[in-house]
């Protein structure tokens, strides 16, 4: 695999991440890179396949330690963003849960979604003071602007031919509904009076803020279970679409959608074109909420909950930057102005000074762009270092064969989140010939008619390179 520079892109939830990692990897292609982009976990536990290349880490929590310590002793380069640092928790628990004092140490650069990001990270006080912060905004919110949103127009198109009038209804009940129930803030107990464990979600969180946490989202669970075949009722000439959070299950919204004829459950593909195609959507404290008015989509933040420690330290950008209700009877009168086109989407100059401190690359170079600009420079550093010694390559060696073993016995180990059904739920996989397409409307999005090379390394593994 021979290039100017390797681009090592894993994606975990391909739903959410793959299309604006794609057309990172197109946009890399113009400057020399051969990507490597597909499943995180499969990347990750092959990462001794892949020569010495630069890994665009989404995270670095405790659980990223221990790959960046072997990924650091193969040659590769970390650098980071954090897809969780748009919408995040107050900063001391955001720095348990998200930062590893450990891990942030193999981290050369870090790519911020905007201003507010920068000071967030600038607060922790394990951050190496040498550490770069670029504010360059993240590939997602590249999807978002003017000259990119045709890159879902059909897919839009179909969606409402398919659903006609619809109300998008976007859940983030992940805490307390996931996939598996170790990803939950505390899982179940087997008898009763045991107490709960922590699971997954509370990772770095105190008792207290992982247990109020949990009793604020279930009571929002339980108001949106009680919303759907309301928002039906009150809106017959309306189909109603839940949209789960991609590490949601879907069993609780499958059973009300079974007595609501109107209402349909899915969270096929990206997020964009049902926002696209929808009249409003509803949400609480969801990122979708933030997308929405990028896209100049009415969204209501449906608050029939309330507790002023989540809402305010938690969920304030998504609450703030759309309409908030807070009953159905204030829902429903807005949604019925919204669809008689008295009030459009969310505005006003508050919520503009709000975005514009968390999203940075709203005009001018894609956030994309500007990260590859980062990305060259790191690579020309990267190629000044010296050779890998004899006693770092008997170490190489060593790692390969222990991540041979570690392969083997991952998915085998009970309860593991690596478990085949979770891998399939969170990145089913896509044909080469989808690949290529995608990265065919970037290029004509972007006026770029640069021939890429695209080439299967597995199932869920591809590489995206310039042709010659």
């Amino acid at each position: 695999m021979k290039t100017n520079g390797l681009l090592l892109i894993p994606v975990e939830n391909q739903v959410r991440e793959l299309d604006p990692k794609l057309l990172l990897a197109c946009i890399a292609a113009r400057r020399g890179f051969t990507s490597v982009i597909g499943s995180r976990r499969e990347m990750e536990m092959g990462i001794d396949a892949f020569p010495r290349g630069i890994y665009l880490s989404k995270s670095m929590t405790v659980r990223s330690l221990l790959f960046f310590q072997i990924a650091h002793r193969l040659g590769h380069e970390i650098v980071t963003w954090d897809e969780e640092a748009l919408v995040h928790l107050p900063p001391e628990t955001y720095f348990s849960r998200r930062l590893h004092p450990a891990a942030i140490r193999f981290v050369s650069h870090l790519f911020a979604w905007g201003p507010a990001n920068v000071d967030l990270w600038r607060q922790y006080p394990e951050l190496p003071p040498e550490t770069p912060i670029h504010p360059t905004g993240n590939p997602r919110g590249d999807l978002l602007r003017p000259e990119l949103r045709n890159f879902y127009q059909a897919d839009a198109r179909e969606i409402a031919r398919r659903y006609g009038q619809f109300i998008l209804v976007n859940t983030n009940f992940n805490h307390i509904n996931a996939f598996g129930d170790d990803l939950n803030l505390f899982q179940s107990v087997r008898k009763p009076g045991e107490t709960p464990k922590f699971g997954r979600a509370a990772r770095g969180m105190s008792l207290a803020y992982a247990e109020g946490l949990r009793d604020h989202k279930t009571a929002l669970f339980n108001d949106f279970k009680r919303l759907i075949p309301k928002l039906e009722a009150a809106f017959p000439e309306h189909k109603i679409v839940v949209r789960p959070h991609p590490t949601e299950k879907h069993d609780a919204y499958q059973k009300v959608a079974a007595a609501c004829p109107q209402v349909e459950v899915t969270n096929a593909g990206n997020v964009v074109p049902w926002l696209m195609a929808t009249q409003a959507v509803i949400h609480n404290g969801c990122t979708t909420g933030v997308e929405a008015y990028v896209l100049g989509i009415p969204a209501i933040s449906y608050r029939s909950s309330i507790d002023a420690t989540y809402d305010e330290g938690f969920y304030q950008l998504p609450n703030q930057i759309s309409y908030q209700c807070f009953s159905f009877e204030e829902l429903q009168k807005m949604l019925g102005e919204i669809f008689d086109g008295r009030i459009g989407s969310a505005n006003g100059d508050a919520r503009k000074v709000l975005i514009d401190r968390y999203l940075a690359g709203q005009e001018g170079p894609l956030a994309c762009e500007q990260i590859v600009d980062q990305l060259v420079q790191i690579n020309r550093d990267m190629q000044k270092g010296a050779p890998s010694s004899p006693l770092a390559r008997v170490q190489q060696h060593i790692i390969s064969k222990a991540l041979r073993l570690a392969r083997w016995v991952q998915p085998r180990l009970p309860g593991s989140h690596n478990r085949p059904e979770f891998q399939r739920h969170r990145y089913p996989g896509i044909a080469v010939d989808e690949v290529e397409h995608r990265l065919q409307k970037f290029q004509e999005l972007t006026h770029d008619d640069l021939p890429l090379v695209v080439e299967p390394l597995s199932d869920v593994l591809f590489t995206v390179r310039p042709d010659g």
